[in-house]
């Protein structure tokens, strides 16, 4: 009977581990935006449009998220220095705003294995694909090489964005005059 029981628990184990989300999935991206939340209008190009399939297989539309909020845009792969060194302050930034704007995490030239030692390693809160090989949705940003940061009014208007990276104080910056809370 203890062997049975042992033998239950390490199957639960195993398969409560093996169900476990993974990180930048879908379970990551944002909910209802919060009652008291409203926006700013911001002029500017319209952002380049681009759908994008998350670590888990959700397809997400960029022009989705923003119609309802400002997303912010997080182009960098697990193998850029820079990327790993801002990475923090950017999850800490996207828990700060969670469900009033989105962020977008997309990753370039990155294999699953080391996007997943990444996501994890950093502790990356918010949703997260791979972009294709031909980099389609980075170079709609023009970018050459990550990190690229932008930030996306709700609507779609292209805010800023900073190619080369940029801090998450600085992004706050910008989400400060996107975002009234009553």
């Amino acid at each position: 009977m203890r062997r049975a029981l042992a033998a239950l628990l390490v199957l639960f184990t195993l398969v409560a581990c093996s169900s476990e989300p993974q990180r930048g999935g879908r379970r990551e991206l944002p909910g209802p935006v919060p009652a008291g939340v409203s926006y700013r209008e911001a002029r500017g190009a319209a952002a380049p449009r681009f759908e994008l399939s998350l670590v888990d297989g959700t397809v997400v539309s960029t022009e989705d998220l923003w119609r309802e909020r400002p997303v912010v845009l997080v182009f960098f792969s697990s193998w850029c220095g820079q990327c790993g060194r801002a990475q923090r302050e950017f999850t800490e930034l996207a828990a700060r705003y969670r469900d009033v704007v989105a962020f977008l995490g997309v990753a370039g030239r990155d294999s699953e294995a080391d996007l997943k030692r990444y996501l994890d390693e950093h502790e990356v809160n918010y949703p997260v694909g791979k972009d294709d090989e031909q980099q389609s949705a980075g170079r709609r940003f023009a970018l050459r090489e990550p990190p690229l940061v932008a930030v996306v009014a709700k609507g779609g208007a292209l805010v800023k964005g900073w190619p080369g990276g940029t801090t998450a104080a600085t992004v706050d910056a910008e989400l400060v005059k996107l975002v009234a809370r009553t």
